[in-house]
């Protein structure tokens, strides 16, 4: 964070800037994911019983955290803006904040997760032995809920600040201890009892709260601790919440509903979205950086008034983010063969191919949805999101609907109805910039 707007890298070396920042945080990003598919390959061996549970429980309390993620978003722009206006108090109290609103809501997960565990892993669909052994991962894991919650909003505030580095540092380590903690507890070794998926919890918990640990300990001595928390401000992070809420709720609704159409054409139809699917998540990963980016650089911006920055922000963050959605585009049309060799069985290969090349088609369009979605973040311009997705789920949703599941290449027009809900939201992301529809914040003079 540099002391004077003026002095800030971006205004001097925009472009070396914007990657330079976006390369930690796309390595923090995938630290956790590849960790995922080690925990998996470790409890694969244990047989389907457990992997089943692991399946469960991870799905279960990925969801439950997924909700709090505002805390991340909201405290990172609440940060940038504060130092953008070198309002060093402000980001402190709302830091401070923010950290203690993690916590209480660690608490109440915790308490609320423990009895509701069993309808969640039923919910889910778990009887018997997979029952009980997603019952004891969850649980374990829920121990985990403080630290888990105050690591984003920590990373959250870090990126505020736009260091980005220190939570890579933190993402690389915990991970690559869980991976350790993994090999001794899940199968045993030496002393250490074969544990199974209780093990698999006990090292995420573990290397969870060291995590947590370290990222709250370098956010306070970058702001410090608030001489007294002013609990009416947490008003706005809540409201926050709302609105991300809902708008995280209509793109998991619309995601879940191409799934289930994908689902319903067939069973060779279903293999290939699920392939299509888990290739996309990953480039996903790139974008997200880029937005993550673009959020802390426009809001310190506009936390400097400094209107004329932040557009320029707008347009190097967008340019970059086309530049990789066509480069994320090629690699898949050019990778897909070794795609079909990895992920797809070979009865779904034939209406795997078109689809995919809907899927690849569309990547640039993607960036830029993902990218001004970060961009209005840094704005704090969360209601407008809300409102763009509600649209664009609207449109798409009515494209599956009309996929007519007994048509040659049907699955080739829900990634076609796909590309139709992430182009509503790149063109409502991109109009609220240039030009600048409504009331928004990039329109104002500075």
């Amino acid at each position: 964070m540099s002391t004077s707007p003026n002095d800030h890298p971006f205004v001097h070396k925009p472009h070396r800037t914007v990657l330079a920042l976006s390369v930690p945080v796309f390595l923090s990003l995938v630290a956790e994911p590849l960790t995922g598919l080690i925990d998996t390959a470790f409890v694969a061996r244990l047989g389907a019983v457990a992997l089943a549970a692991l399946g469960v429980g991870t799905v279960s309390l990925s969801s439950v955290f997924w909700i709090f993620n505002f805390l991340a978003i909201g405290t990172q722009t609440e940060v940038a803006q504060a130092a953008g206006g070198g309002a060093g108090q402000r980001a402190t109290r709302i830091n401070g904040l923010a950290l203690a609103l993690s916590g209480l809501f660690g608490l109440l997960v915790l308490l609320v997760g423990w009895p509701a565990a069993p309808w969640a892993a039923a919910a889910l669909g778990a009887a018997g032995d997979v029952q009980t052994q997603a019952l004891l991962y969850m649980r374990i894991r829920l121990f985990g809920a403080p630290a888990i919650i105050a690591s984003l909003t920590a990373f959250g505030a870090l990126r505020g600040l736009q260091d980005m580095r220190t939570p890579l540092w933190i993402a690389v380590t915990v991970n690559a201890l869980n991976i350790a903690l993994d090999w001794l507890l899940i199968t045993g070794v030496g002393p250490f009892p074969a544990w199974g998926v209780g093990g698999a919890a006990v090292a995420s918990v573990v290397a969870q709260w060291v995590g947590g640990v370290w990222a709250v300990t370098a956010v306070l001595r970058r702001l410090g601790w608030p001489q007294k928390l002013q609990w009416h401000e947490a008003r706005r992070l809540l409201q926050i919440g709302g609105d991300l809420f809902l708008r995280t709720g209509l793109l998991t609704l619309f995601l879940l509903f191409a799934t289930r159409v994908a689902t319903r054409i067939g069973a060779e139809s279903g293999a290939a979205h699920q392939a299509i699917r888990q290739v996309w998540t990953f480039t996903a990963l790139g974008l997200d950086a880029l937005a993550v980016t673009g959020q802390s650089l426009v809001a310190y911006f506009m936390g400097a008034n400094w209107v004329a920055q932040a557009r320029r922000v707008a347009w190097v963050s967008s340019g970059w983010a086309l530049l990789l959605g066509a480069l994320l585009g090629a690699v898949m049309w050019f990778g897909q063969r070794w795609v079909i060799w990895a992920l797809v069985p070979s009865t779904a290969v034939a209406v795997f191919i078109p689809a995919w090349v809907a899927a690849a088609a569309v990547q640039p369009i993607n960036a830029l949805a993902f990218v001004t979605d970060g961009l209005h973040w840094g704005t704090g311009d969360y209601r407008y999101l809300r409102n763009a997705v509600f649209l664009a789920t609207l449109s798409g949703s009515v494209g599956l609907w009309l996929v007519e599941e007994t048509a040659v290449n049907a699955l080739t027009w829900v990634w076609v109805a796909s590309g139709v809900w992430i182009s509503v939201r790149a063109l409502f992301g991109v109009l609220r910039i240039w030009p600048g529809i409504g009331r928004s914040p990039f329109a104002k003079q500075p």
